[in-house]
């Protein structure tokens, strides 16, 4: 079993925690990334082909054995949007760390380099407060959510199914007021709200794909790759609850 760090949004890890999101979907990787693997068809002038790979069982292999965030059994550990809270009680340099934003987090004493010891902004109901560190900065200790990978598989972002689309959380994310729509002013929900979340994240365009389409549906566009992760809801470890402060 390896454990390996996924960055989620606030919505994101609201939708994680309330068990309303239980996959996620990740742009796959060029073929550069993934090795020179032979495959049929018409190749570019670094030797790398350009077909389907849904229709070749050896590039579906070799992009789920190649993936990025493990095979099932594995573990990933969430990052996200946080700050340490560790006690300013005098007991060490507090006033120093926390009166200058450079202080390195290796002035926490190791004591009080847990998850009960930081904030979350997905989570925090207080007030708005300064300070928030990016979530490509938390380090393993003060993650609080540990999922345990369920399954790979790999797919075309447009073929995703209504199904799909809810186990991404969907629910728990906020579109601004609006409410997307087809043509004729008909809702697709849940594939016309997962839209707006890919797009949210990933932007209109994606390296290697088409714009997703203005409709609700997916499947106008998106031509993207994506490698598909799993989890059960029964597998979310939120480590920050129920420990001592």
């Amino acid at each position: 079993m390896k454990e390996r760090p996924i960055l989620f949004s606030s919505p994101m890890v609201r939708a994680i925690l309330a068990g309303t999101k239980t996959q996620t979907r990740r742009v796959l990787p060029t073929m550069e990334t993934l090795g020179r693997v032979e495959y049929p068809g018409k190749r570019d002038r670094k030797g790398y082909s350009h077909v389907n790979w849904l229709d070749t069982a050896a590039g579906i292999a070799a992009a789920i054995a190649e993936c990025r965030y493990g095979q099932p059994g594995d573990r990933l550990w969430v990052r996200e949007t946080w700050m340490p809270d560790a006690p300013r009680n005098g007991e060490w340099n507090d006033t120093a760390f926390y009166g200058c934003g450079m202080s390195p987090l290796s002035d926490i004493p190791e004591c009080y380099r847990k998850p009960w010891h930081c904030l979350y902004r997905a989570t925090h109901d207080g007030c708005e407060m300064v300070g928030w560190k990016p979530s490509i900065h938390m380090p393993r200790w003060a993650s609080r959510i540990t999922l345990e990978v369920t399954g790979v598989r790999v797919e075309r972002l447009q073929d995703i199914s209504e199904a799909d689309c809810q186990a991404e959380g969907i629910e728990s994310y906020a579109l601004n007021g609006r409410q997307p729509t087809d043509g004729n002013g008909s809702l697709h929900l849940p594939a016309g709200y997962y839209r707006y979340l890919w797009e949210s994240i990933n932007g209109p365009r994606i390296v290697g794909s088409k714009p997703l389409g203005v409709g609700g549906r997916i499947s106008q566009g998106a031509d993207a790759m994506t490698q598909a992760l799993c989890w059960s809801a029964d597998g979310v470890n939120p480590s920050d609850k129920e420990q001592p402060r």
